[in-house]
């Protein structure tokens, strides 16, 4: 059985460093990522996780897809693909995922996934929320994505902000169920 593939979606939203860790924990996995990001995310990638991030970033993917290429593979439900995350999801990334608007590759993708029954797990960062971005996770939800925002687990008594990252990270991923469990799990 060959390795599962994966695409890994980057929008424009605060917590660029959430889709670098996932790509990370899909890679020691060995799961095959197909990366595509907004251009938005490419100036958040730089602006939080440094000018070389991005660059870091392409080389974890086996294939990095333009976010305007809507005939890529991924944009196919016939493409053999395990799940979709989009870590960080921006509100507008979001309120296109919900409402069907393919009109990048990052939206047709997560689109993709929904119509294929597959899992999409959707990091949305945005905070306070309006009732749009309530009703777009909503919306989603009935789909059949997955909403995760990236809240910490304070009870893990994290040590710093890579910590918080990496336990976010490995419960997404935990989520498309493609190999054993990395998130530290709650012990009463």
């Amino acid at each position: 059985m060959s390795a599962p593939r994966v695409v890994l979606g980057i929008a424009g939203a605060s917590g660029a460093a959430l889709g670098v860790a996932v790509a990370r924990r899909l890679r020691t996995l060995g799961a095959g990522i197909d990366l595509v990001n907004s251009t938005a995310a490419e100036r958040t990638i730089a602006t939080e996780c440094g000018p070389d991030a991005l660059r870091g970033l392409h080389k974890l993917a086996d294939r990095v897809h333009p976010i305007l290429d809507i005939g890529a593979t991924i944009a196919s439900g016939s493409t053999d693909i395990a799940g979709m995350i989009v870590a960080p999801c921006s509100m507008r990334s979001l309120a296109a995922i919900a409402n069907g608007l393919d009109d990048n590759l990052l939206t047709r993708a997560a689109s993709v996934q929904l119509k294929e029954r597959r899992r999409l797990i959707l990091l949305t960062r945005e905070a306070p929320l309006t009732l749009a971005h309530l009703r777009n996770m909503t919306a989603a939800t009935e789909m059949g994505a997955i909403i995760l925002p990236p809240v910490p687990a304070f009870y893990l008594m994290p040590a710093n902000l890579d910590e918080v990252v990496d336990q976010i990270a490995a419960r997404a991923v935990d989520l498309l169920k493609i190999g054993p469990q990395a998130a530290i799990a709650w012990q009463a």
